[in-house]
């Protein structure tokens, strides 16, 4: 089966912050035995955004990748590339558009560098627009757009996760293609700023965008408690709205403090496999959810 993961910070774990191996959610081996063939390693650009040294930052992360691929992780530019892999393979992706702030031919640069999706910010402020935890009610600024604009062109895809809602909406109604959401959940199911709300998710299914669900306990429960099960009602929500065909995993391994309790780290995938299946979804949706949904996405966005 193949198995796609949308998000995790492993890299920032190991580059900046030094997590040792043993401490890691995402390694090699823990992908090997949960059957993980592609997951996607953000270069975040640290909690103080353009106020921080993000490039510094995302150098730390960048030296970081090779300790993976000398463990025998394939790094693929495309998703597809990893469907007929023999090995599990990594993809890179931004969190943080402070990244594009010196021009848009950043944006051309970090294509080169192998990223396929970018997440416009964080939690601060940037050129870019305003993240949903400010509750700012403005949409994207004209240079946000000019970025999400550059970044279609090139195959890039736009991640709305950290976004705030009018912002969202900026993307939706004013270019072409459609973006991702690569680790969000449900907001009817758990009301955290961080979370869709069911309109949002409604667009993203009539556009032909996608959502990998996030396994942050915070994002899926109040009561800050999970497990494969509460991923699964988030997962089985956006399915209801009409959504099996957009919808797969962005779990922040490595950017979460807590888990859900058999959700521990890439190798537990399987459990969340199983808690699909024992909701009734057949083999076919599951491979779908699993991963054959994100490649589709790529090839909807294909430039």
């Amino acid at each position: 089966m193949f198995i796609a993961d949308t998000h995790c910070d492993t890299l920032f774990a190991m580059g900046v912050m030094n997590v040792p191996a043993e401490r890691l959610m995402v390694t090699p081996d823990k992908m090997r035995r949960g059957g993980v063939s592609l997951q996607t390693l953000a270069l975040w650009t640290g909690s103080k955004g353009n106020r921080g040294d993000v490039a510094g930052i995302v150098e730390k992360e960048l030296a970081a990748l090779p300790e993976l691929t000398n463990a025998g992780l394939r790094k693929v530019d495309d998703p597809a590339e990893a469907l007929t892999s023999e090995t599990p393979c990594v993809m890179l992706s931004v969190e943080g558009g402070e990244v594009f702030e010196a021009g848009t031919d950043a944006v051309d640069a970090y294509r080169g560098l192998g990223v396929r999706m970018a997440a416009l910010l964080w939690n601060n402020e940037n050129a870019i627009g305003y993240p949903a935890k400010s509750g700012d009610p403005r949409g994207l600024k004209p240079y946000g757009l000019e970025v999400v604009r550059r970044m279609q062109a090139v195959g890039m895809a736009v991640d709305t996760s950290h976004l705030n809602e009018a912002g969202f909406w900026s993307i939706l109604n004013e270019t072409p293609l459609p973006p991702l959401a690569s680790h969000s959940c449900c907001k009817s199911l758990c009301d955290h700023f961080r979370n869709l709300t069911d309109g949002q998710i409604r667009a993203l299914i009539e556009r032909g965008g996608y959502i990998g669900v996030n396994f942050y306990p915070a994002f899926l429960s109040g009561s800050g408690e999970a497990d494969a099960v509460r991923v699964a009602e988030h997962i089985d929500h956006i399915c209801q709205l009409g959504g099996a065909a957009i919808v797969g995993f962005g779990s922040d391994f490595d950017g979460i403090e807590t888990t859900p309790s058999d959700l521990r780290g890439a190798d537990e995938i399987p459990n969340l496999l199983n808690a699909l299946r024992r909701r009734g979804y057949d083999e076919q949706t599951v491979e779908g959810i699993a991963g054959k949904n994100l490649l589709s996405y790529f090839e909807r966005i294909r430039p």
